[in-house]
């Protein structure tokens, strides 16, 4: 038993970032009928904000540290971040310890402005054409990102360390009543988890309780009709695509202390999420996310040495078996709306 439910958080860990990028690629496609490439890219940009910041915050100057001497007895010369010698030692160390969480701060207008301007400057000019057409050109929009993120950063992975709070591990075993070290789980990871649930929460309760959220959910069942009502549902869909490009980038910020961010891992995980809102069924919000969470889980229990030894490679092709499976029994995934991506 507690070897399942470690498998089962290993999923969810992995889980809420499928379901937070399928999340926003179902909003897009749900919107304005886009099938956009360049989300992973997204999730990327998310992730290497967090760097950004921990960058910036880490900017030093020279002084002489008096505390410190050289073997002949002189002051040796230091470097000291900006931040701390602003608002002292103690309090700059934790801005720049904490610098992850507040990149969320830098990340959300960056990609609400990063996904109004793709939509206004480049998506909108795509929406009567073809799909492949909206993939293609999505697709190099994700190689133009990726490369500019590659040529300030380098291509190798940058490390961005969690809070030193949420440093370690916790025995979760304890707490449910199994023997100690049964299931120790990264603090991080849960902390990853809870945020993905409170991000999907909101995006929901956005939708669902908020005028605005309403009538955005009316011009996805007819967006022509919600037009003759005179109101600009053109420009509620922009806002939406702004949403979108924001939460991938929440997904990348708080997923990089988990997996040090480089420059392709927008592609890593846009495949896997485009299977996910397919099994989850296009167009279908509540599909993206249980079929993100699920999968998750899956992919998680076929990395077992039991199951790699069983049927090797298992954990590398798991999710496509499944979403073939799903498509042979369910053409329009788990939770697909009639008509989407059926003419």
């Amino acid at each position: 038993m507690d070897a399942i439910l470690l498998q089962i958080l290993n999923g969810l860990d992995k889980g809420s970032a499928y379901a937070l990028i399928a999340l926003g690629l179902t909003l897009i496609f749900g919107t304005l009928g886009v099938v956009n490439f360049a989300h992973g890219a997204l999730f990327m940009v998310g992730a290497f904000c967090a760097i950004f910041l921990q960058r910036l915050l880490g900017t030093s100057f020279e002084i002489i540290d008096e505390t410190q001497k050289d073997f002949l007895g002189n002051p040796l010369k230091v470097q000291a971040p900006y931040i701390e010698y602003w608002f002292g030692k103690d309090i700059g160390a934790s801005i720049i310890d904490w610098s992850v969480p507040l990149a969320i701060l830098l990340t959300i207008p960056v990609m609400l402005v990063i996904g109004y301007v793709m939509e206004r400057g480049l998506i909108r000019h795509f929406y009567k054409r073809p799909h492949a057409d909206q993939i293609l050109v999505t697709f190099g929009l994700a190689i133009v990102l990726q490369e500019i993120i590659k040529y300030f950063y380098g291509a190798n992975p940058i490390q961005a360390p969690e809070p030193s709070a949420f440093k370690g591990s916790v025995d979760l075993g304890m707490m449910l009543g199994f023997q100690a070290n049964a299931i120790v789980y990264p603090i991080w990871r849960l902390v990853y988890f809870a945020f993905s649930v409170v991000i999907i929460a909101g995006v929901f309760a956005f939708l669902q309780f908020t005028t605005f959220g309403m009538v955005v959910r009316a011009g996805m069942v007819d967006r022509e009709t919600v037009g003759m009502l005179g109101i600009n549902i053109d420009k509620r869909f922009t806002i939406m695509f702004g949403i979108a490009a924001a939460v991938a980038g929440l997904a990348g910020v708080m997923y990089a202390p988990i997996n040090a961010p480089n420059y392709h891992m927008g592609m890593d995980f846009l495949v896997l999420s485009f299977v996910v809102v397919v099994v989850g069924g296009m167009g279908s919000l509540p599909g993206a996310v249980l079929a993100g969470f699920l999968l998750g889980i899956l992919e998680s229990a076929a990395s077992t040495t039991w199951a790699t030894t069983t049927i090797p490679g298992i954990n590398q092709i798991i999710i496509y078996l499944v979403a073939i499976i799903v498509l042979l029994t369910r053409p329009r995934g788990l939770m697909g709306r009639k008509g989407v991506m059926e003419d």
